[in-house]
């Protein structure tokens, strides 16, 4: 049985809004002045781009292309300089046109899977791999995760970076690795039980499944040793985390990174402020820009987060479009950080569905649902296009509380639903109730969207 004053630090230190005992992994920036961290983010940002222009043809060509030269950067403001960079462009230079090292000086490669064209291709070298351990560190312990905690990973292994990167940077802070893998969900429960498993690393969605197969099984959560959860790979809205909090009795929290940038690390959510995520602004240049126009948005608002990694060697990558919505606020945090902290994506400019001319984001859906008694988390939203007219159907799963052999009960709370989702997304929408366990469990991102228009 788990020691319950360990167990429960993080979320009581979160409920007293006294933060002192938790570690900080780097104070002299992570609690620096905002003066001395764009101070760091100078010197980085100049070297990095004399590294990318001497380096990488594509990115020379480019900037010869807009008369600029790394002599240019002489301010932070002077990033707007530089060109963009998209996914388009690691596809067309698939695999090795970004890179900036020799190949044998690369030691690992990750990819995205490429399921809708080329995959995106990316290398590290020795200092990319500490830099990339040193930003998982900084944000495990965000959580209140400390060396010697027995962490157990449930993402998958391959190319892509969720795995790695986190299992390198807890295992360099001092923590046990437990390499499950994804899959076998009853395997993994019977691991925490028999290892004494205090971190679980996996995305929100299957984390919930263990739960709900946890509790089939009779297994005892709250006397457990796991006491942290370590999410990404998708969208952890805020009605999901204090579910699985409560039923699994352990603090969750989010980090966020993509592959084209480093992977996860980008930034993390400390536990003072559950809706935003401390970025490492040491290793990371960040925007905001208006999603059409390119343009920077006033500070604080809602736009398209950019992205500039800051000595990443083996594939540098400049001015990076990461398609996601955020903003960003630069006021010190209660946990006693100073960096910036990017309020946790929602959505992204690519997610969004215009359905009849209107404007609708999922992020919307799972907020509605979150809020409806009897409601699980899981849902799906099919879309198409019957006799010209755009049509969205929102399968929803019920608790089996809520679930009735009545069909006026049944019908009764499928155009309550309606109607609020009607009422938030400005649009009707046809609702499909689903039994208990109805929507497919996933080991990785759980899909929500199946757009069937041609």
């Amino acid at each position: 049985m788990a020691d319950m004053t360990v167990k429960g630090a993080a979320l009581a230190a979160a409920a007293a809004g006294d933060f002192s005992d938790l570690p900080i992994h780097n104070p002299a920036v992570e609690c620096a002045s905002r003066e001395r961290i764009r101070a760091i983010q100078l010197e980085k940002l100049i070297a990095q781009v004399e590294w990318t222009y001497a380096r990488v043809p594509w990115y020379r060509a480019r900037m010869d292309e807009l008369g600029v030269s790394p002599s240019d950067i002489k301010t932070l403001d002077d990033v707007r300089k530089l060109p963009f960079t998209d996914k388009s462009v690691l596809r067309d230079t698939f695999p090795y046109g970004l890179f900036a090292v020799p190949l044998d000086e690369v030691v690992e490669l990750h990819a995205s899977s490429g399921t809708t064209g080329k995959p995106i291709v990316v290398g590290y070298n020795r200092a990319d791999m500490d830099m990339w351990a040193d930003c998982i560190m900084r944000l495990v312990q965000m959580a209140g995760v400390v060396p010697g905690d027995r962490a157990q990973m449930a993402f998958g292994y391959g190319m892509f970076t969720g795995g790695f990167g986190l299992h390198y940077g807890l295992q360099k802070l001092g923590c046990m690795m437990i390499p499950a893998g994804s899959g076998n969900t009853e395997r993994h429960i019977a691991m925490i039980e028999d290892y004494g498993t205090t971190v679980l690393i996996a995305t929100p969605s299957y984390a919930l499944h263990m739960c709900e197969v946890g509790e089939r099984l009779g297994f005892d959560w709250e006397s457990s040793s796991l006491r942290v959860g370590l999410f990404g790979g998708e969208p952890c809205p805020p009605g999901l985390k204090a579910e699985i909090e409560s039923r699994m009795h352990i603090v969750c929290t989010d980090n966020y990174g993509l592959t084209e940038v480093m992977g996860p690390g980008v930034s993390g959510e400390c536990l003072a402020a559950r809706d935003m995520q401390h970025i490492a602004e040491d290793h990371f240049l960040w925007e905001v820009v208006d999603p059409e126009t390119g343009e920077p948005v006033p500070d604080g608002e809602m736009g398209e987060l950019v992205l500039t990694p800051l000595g990443k060697q083996a594939i540098p990558v400049l001015r990076y479009r990461t398609h996601d919505l955020t903003r960003v606020v630069c006021e010190p945090c209660a946990c006693g950080r100073t960096t910036a902290r990017m309020q946790k994506v929602r959505a992204r400019c690519d997610d969004m569905l215009i359905i009849r001319g209107t404007n609708v984001f999922p992020s919307q859906v799972e907020d509605v649902l979150s809020g409806i008694q009897g409601v699980t988390p899981h849902y799906r939203i099919v879309v198409d296009n019957e006799g010209g007219l755009d049509r969205m159907v929102v399968h929803v799963e019920l608790k089996p509380e809520a679930f009735s052999d009545s069909f006026e009960d049944m019908e009764r709370l499928r155009r309550a639903i309606e109607e609020k989702l009607k009422g938030v997304l400005l649009v009707g929408v046809r609702v499909k109730l689903v039994e208990p366990g109805g929507i497919e469990r996933t080991t990785g991102k759980a899909k929500h969207v199946e757009d069937l228009r041609k």
